[in-house]
């Protein structure tokens, strides 16, 4: 499916970084594969959140910069395969989202969504796995944004931790966080973790023990370079005060 001279499936940041966190950013990119055309979808929308974390890949390249900290991407939009989602979850390779119908993946063969997850997304997780594996105690952050309104409905957090049944990296985060009253800060919100609709925290941060989280920064404070480096700086910094307690 991926032309020679298309990129791989996942881009690594820094390989030899000395911190112990590895960043991943599952949804960094809106880019579709050439041999799939535009998907059917119309002008533009790819460039939406139905495509990609708007600001999330650059956010996380800030990060990985101040952290010295590895960082791997996605180098294809949620909308060819998502990268945090089960191989078998029917929001996988989504025939709508958000709801916008996605002609390109309506009636795929068992074939054709074996190739998308062989050819993307089964690399990407591999090369988190790898990366993982290298480390002694490493450390999980995931770096996803949110749209200010979903389906009508506000989303009054700037900024919000999310998790599964490891809350030790998120509530430490979230609490530090909170010491600035005019911050609010979601708890698990807007989305909760799920073994059932996600990938990247169960398989790689749960399924090993670690330390883990995932932030999920609103859009519209990460639109232009400005934010997406504040809201980088923020973290770090709140890295580096919590990471000596005892998590």
């Amino acid at each position: 499916m991926l032309l020679p001279h298309e990129r791989p499936p996942f881009e690594i940041v820094r390989p030899n970084g000395s911190s112990r966190v590895l960043l991943v950013c599952d949804h960094a990119s809106k880019r579709i594969p050439q041999a799939l055309g535009d998907l059917g979808l119309p002008a533009g929308v790819i460039d939406t959140h139905v495509g990609w974390d708007i600001g999330a890949a650059s956010v996380a390249r800030h990060l990985s910069e101040l952290l010295d900290a590895t960082l791997v991407l996605s180098s294809f939009s949620r909308l060819v395969i998502d990268c945090n989602r089960p191989e078998t979850a029917p929001s996988s390779i989504p025939e709508v989202s958000c709801g916008v119908p996605i002609p390109g993946n309506v009636g795929l063969s068992a074939e054709e969504r074996a190739i998308r997850i062989q050819r993307i997304l089964r690399p990407y997780h591999a090369a988190i796995a790898d990366v993982l594996d290298a480390r002694p105690d490493p450390v999980l952050i995931s770096v996803h944004s949110f749209t200010p309104v979903m389906l009508g409905q506000s989303r009054p957090w700037p900024i919000g931790l999310l998790y599964g049944a490891d809350t030790r990296l998120a509530h430490a985060f979230r609490d530090w966080l909170r010491r600035d009253p005019a911050l609010l800060v979601g708890d698990n919100e807007p989305y909760r973790v799920s073994a059932e609709t996600d990938w990247t925290i169960p398989a790689h941060g749960e399924a090993r023990g670690i330390l883990n989280t995932a932030f999920e920064i609103r859009q519209d404070g990460v639109g232009d370079a400005a934010g997406q480096r504040a809201w980088a700086e923020r973290i770090a910094q709140g890295w580096e005060t919590i990471r000596g307690r005892a998590l």
